[in-house]
């Protein structure tokens, strides 16, 4: 009996430890995808499109709050330490000074929604999908313009400046995940 349990006891580390080098490994390759979506400019109306916002989504739906934070977590200390992954870094600065300047809302944003659009199910009909995917975009642009009122003065058109000319590209995103959401949710099972 007790060889049983040492083989049952390390068949256990062993399959723990390949969730947690899985668990890195979606980590890492999410915070590239992540940089690599702040990069690509798709020409849309009235500014051009990144796929920043989508792509956090879809962590929080395919992989879970926890892989998701983590992910967005490694991509902001990247841009943080030096590393050009924020959407107009290095042309308009890197590190510390990049993320404290007029996104840094919206970066902080991310955290909160791939966190609520980890709360996405199989359960969830179209409407509750985009509900919460809508409520999960909104932080991102709360964040946003709130920290754009603290730095540029709450005196300004700050729903003009920061959200009005994202709207159209976001719900093109929204309605994108809404029609993913259920397939994208088979993902979870990898980690």
């Amino acid at each position: 009996p007790r060889s049983t349990l040492d083989r049952s006891s390390a068949a256990s580390d062993v399959y723990k430890r390949q969730q947690i080098i899985k668990s890195l490994l979606v980590i890492f390759f999410g915070s590239i995808i992540l940089a690599i979506s702040a990069k690509i400019k798709i020409p849309f109306y009235p500014v051009p499109m990144t796929m920043q916002t989508f792509v956090v989504l879809f962590l929080g739906i395919s992989f879970g709050y926890k892989i998701a934070i983590a992910t967005v977590s490694l991509y902001l200390i990247e841009g943080i330490a030096g590393i050009p992954v924020f959407s107009t870094s290095p042309e308009r600065g890197v590190g510390l000074i990049y993320f404290t300047g007029p996104t840094m809302g919206y970066l902080i944003g991310f955290m909160s929604a791939c966190f609520l659009a980890s709360f996405i199910t199989t359960k969830d009909n179209y409407f509750m999908i985009l509900s919460k995917l809508i409520l999960s975009v909104s932080t991102i642009y709360i964040l946003g313009v709130v920290w754009l009122g603290v730095l540029i003065g709450w005196d300004k058109p700050l729903v003009q400046l920061g959200v009005t000319p994202f709207l159209l590209a976001e719900f093109t995103k929204i309605a994108l995940l809404t029609v993913l959401a259920k397939k994208l949710l088979k993902l979870r099972k990898f980690i």
